[in-house]
């Protein structure tokens, strides 16, 4: 099957040598093709996404509160899935993007308390009854996100209580990394050890001690996500 006729999945980044990492690789293993947008270096947001099967929005260091034009202008395309009722992936900011769409609040912890590295978090009642989830996720972050009025909250955390949540049929997001691969924990890790000095930040030897333990049970939390986000490609041919 050539790129043409794949079903397609948008992917939004935020910097220039941001990749879908595992997310990526899983969706082309199920048979998607993935086109990548990138607002902040220009690209144009599609009026639609009749021609999608889904979208996804990455994080990034940036915040859904910061002024830039972009920013606002990828807080109000989120109108787009929604309306269109499009299978839609908010991933950290991505999330928190989707958040304050929905006339959500983003904000760092007063104690400016941050979650970098791998955190426990538990499933709701209503997070159990569409999947399994793993107990630690790893997490890159100093905001977190209310619950949006009318959204489901799917996980909470210890520190930051809204982890995962859905909206209407087909909208989630979730505050944690599980597109994030060994080598992106190298990059992530190198370019921004700075932040291991923020409150309650893990260092790298800890990040990396935990992956053994943990990543197992995130990955077959994302492939199980997609079997009921999107399910296999050939249902969108």
């Amino acid at each position: 099957m050539t790129n043409l006729k794949k079903p397609k999945i948008l992917t939004i980044m935020h910097q220039e040598a941001s990749t879908p990492g595992r997310v990526g690789m899983m969706l082309e293993e199920m048979g998607y093709h993935l086109v990548g947008c990138r607002p902040p270096l220009g690209d144009a947001l599609p009026e639609t996404l009749e021609d999608y099967a889904g979208a996804i929005v990455f994080g990034g260091p940036m915040s859904s509160n910061d002024s830039d034009a972009y920013i606002k202008r990828e807080i109000d395309w989120m109108s787009v899935p929604l309306k269109e009722n499009k299978p839609f992936f908010g991933i950290c900011l991505g999330a928190q993007m989707l958040c304050k769409h929905l006339g959500g609040e983003v904000a760092p912890r007063k104690d400016s308390y941050a979650e970098i590295g791998y955190y426990p978090i538990k499933a709701t009642q209503a997070g159990e009854t569409l999947m399994p989830w793993p107990d630690h996720v790893y997490q890159w972050h100093t905001e977190g996100f209310s619950l949006p009025k009318d959204a489901m909250l799917l996980a909470t955390g210890e520190e930051y209580p809204n982890q995962a949540y859905k909206y209407g049929k087909n909208a989630y997001g979730v505050q944690f990394h599980s597109e994030v691969t060994h080598y992106m924990m190298h990059k992530w890790t190198t370019k921004a050890s700075h932040r291991f000095s923020l409150p309650g930040a893990q260092n790298r030897e800890q990040q990396f001690e935990a992956r053994p333990k943990y990543d197992p049970e995130v990955k077959q939390w994302l492939g199980d996500f997609f079997d009921h986000w999107v399910g296999p490609a050939n249902k969108h041919t």
